[in-house]
């Protein structure tokens, strides 16, 4: 059932996406530099995204195989933690931003509406984010069943997503390089 929810919840946002990457302008907060590199990226989110939704489901005859129950669970565990962090960093920037101690940059725009970008991301987008990390968390809790594993499992994943949260704010804040991997 839970893999049924994060599909779900991965085809829904995955919409979300390819409407901005077909053209569609409901919702938008800016005017965007280059209207052929936004929808170019949306496209490419809505792709990535529409594979990330059919994981839980195309995997689910792979649980009860020995040797590739570690790797589903490194999945879940990759994917709860890197939802759950982006999702707290951007949650936390964009209320810093709303509050007037952050200025963010938007170089994909020509145009914006600061207050709107921030709240859509506040309630809307980073909210997927978090939910989506914690459905791929549930998920991989669940496939550990009864193990003493499970302590383990989700301790480190706690640890990850509290520093890789700092890092990330750090980052946003000017203190540390950005990584970006393009």
């Amino acid at each position: 059932m839970v893999s049924l929810i994060t599909s779900a919840w991965g085809l829904w946002y995955a919409g979300y996406r390819a409407y901005y990457g077909f053209g569609g302008t409901a919702g938008m907060f800016g005017t965007p530099v280059s209207e052929t590199q936004w929808r170019g990226i949306n496209l490419a989110g809505a792709a990535l995204l529409l594979g990330i939704a059919v994981l839980p489901v195309a995997v689910l005859p792979l649980w009860n195989m020995p040797r590739v129950r570690p790797i589903l669970l490194g999945l879940c565990w990759v994917l709860a933690v890197g939802f759950t962090m982006h999702a707290l960093i951007d949650d936390i920037q964009r209320v810093l931003s709303l509050a007037g101690v952050l200025h963010l940059d938007y170089p994909l725009f020509t145009t914006v509406n600061r207050r709107v970008a921030d709240l859509q991301d506040l309630l809307f987008n980073e909210t997927w984010f978090l939910i989506e990390g914690v459905l791929w968390g549930v998920l991989g809790w669940i496939n550990l069943g009864r193990s003493s594993a499970r302590r383990w499992w989700i301790g480190t994943a706690f640890a990850a997503i509290v520093v890789l949260t700092c890092f990330g704010l750090l980052a946003g804040f000017g203190v540390i390089g950005k990584i970006i991997i393009s």
